[in-house]
């Protein structure tokens, strides 16, 4: 019993090393515990657009045009990522995600927050999800290379279903 408790201990630890000490993806409560809160890493990260230009990276419209549309397929993407990987969600699923992109197009974090069911307000999505969902978000971060580069680094954020 002692050994199988121990193994079990030690899978624990070596499992969350690797998925929260490498991961580019994290809750945001899980960021901040890392000392990676949004509001550090907004200090580190320019807006992408922003209603104000000279807060924004991408500042004319045509740069914001090419912005929104590699966004768009960012945000697809997970989506055929997840499906390759036979994941399902149980529901529709609400996220607000904020991604730290580097000058150079590659992601540096990935911070999402699961936002409540507007259809069920007492829908939460399940603790296996949510891990499995992490783990293969962390995946799909690790390598992507979002198409738009530009001189300083820079986070889009929106809210997804």
């Amino acid at each position: 019993m002692l050994k199988t408790t121990l193994t079990s201990v030690l899978c624990f630890f070596v499992l969350n090393f690797n998925s929260f000490g490498q991961s580019k993806a994290r809750t945001f409560q899980e960021a901040e515990k890392m000392g990676k809160s949004y509001q550090h890493l907004d200090k580190l990260y320019k807006s992408a657009v922003h209603s104000n230009t000279a807060l924004a990276v991408f500042k004319t419209g045509a740069d914001q045009q090419k912005c929104y549309g590699a966004y768009t397929v960012l945000l697809q993407d997970p989506g055929r990522f997840l499906n390759q990987n036979n994941f399902q969600w149980e529901r529709p699923t609400r996220c607000f995600n904020r991604i730290y992109i580097s000058a150079d197009g590659k992601i540096d974090y990935f911070v999402y927050h699961f936002l409540p069911n507007k259809e069920d307000p007492n829908y939460q999505v399940s603790e296996i999800k949510r891990q499995e969902f992490a783990k293969l978000l962390a995946r799909f971060a690790q390598d992507y290379q979002f198409s738009v580069s530009a001189n300083e680094p820079f986070a889009p954020c929106s809210p997804v279903v």
